[in-house]
């Protein structure tokens, strides 16, 4: 009697025990597919691991997906930024030519004899220094270098005109930076007002140069202005 009392007990040990690892096994599972995968889909431990490391494959193969086409868009869009190359010479080359006129026109401050010379160089300092300032912001926008100061023949040709005095040097600075710099200008801005790939480049050229065309004018009526132009015809 005691023998059997003893195994019955053992039995309903047993199976008690085997009901606790059970109960165990299917917490922990769904703990696991739960915390991996997101879902916690699987009935045992093995089936839920299995589930999560899906999620996480999942999860890395679409970050790697956004990563690559978030890299080919920001290649497009550097590549949209860069000017074509005729572009990039224009906008060179009208800063030479701005910094020219102000470093000229800011000698004949000083220098000019005529009252209307000096009035036409302090114009010359407030527009073309507008204008530059205009064309920097657009070259700092798509990532051009500008030239800081005229190219070297210029600085040749503003020495030579700083070593004038009096009415020679009216009218060599009539001469140079009111008409032949102005005549240079406007065949610059000319073309591209109607060659620029750059929208905002051809605007800029198009805006720009009916004022540069009003300096010509004024600089024909300055005096000895048409002495000049009879003397480059010759």
């Amino acid at each position: 009697m005691k023998n059997k009392q003893f195994f019955l007990s053992a039995a309903m040990a047993a199976a008690l025990a085997l009901s606790g690892a059970a109960v165990v096994a299917q917490g922990t599972g769904g703990q696991g597919g739960s915390g991996q995968g997101g879902s916690g889909q699987g009935s045992s431990g093995m089936g839920s691991t299995g589930q999560g490391s899906t999620g996480s494959a999942g999860m890395n193969s679409s970050g790697a997906t956004n990563g690559s086409a978030s890299g080919q868009a920001g290649s497009q869009s550097g590549n949209q930024r860069q000017l074509a190359s005729a572009d990039a010479s224009f906008m060179k080359n009208a800063a030479q030519n701005g910094h020219a006129e102000v470093k000229g026109s800011q000698v004949a401050l000083q220098k000019a004899k005529d009252p209307k010379v000096r009035e036409f160089a302090q114009q010359m300092i407030d527009d073309h220094t507008q204008a530059n300032q205009e064309l920097m912001a657009i070259a700092t926008a798509k990532n051009v270098k500008l030239p800081d100061g005229p190219s070297m023949m210029q600085e040749g040709k503003l020495k030579l005109l700083s070593a004038a005095d009096g009415d020679d040097f009216d009218r060599r600075y009539v001469e140079s930076m009111g008409l032949q710099a102005h005549r240079d200008t406007i065949a610059l801005f000319q073309k591209a007002s109607r060659n620029a790939k750059d929208p905002e480049v051809k605007a800029f050229a198009t805006k720009t140069l009916p004022k540069l065309e009003h300096h010509l004018s004024m600089a024909q009526q300055l005096p000895g202005a048409n002495d000049n132009t009879k003397a480059s015809k010759k």
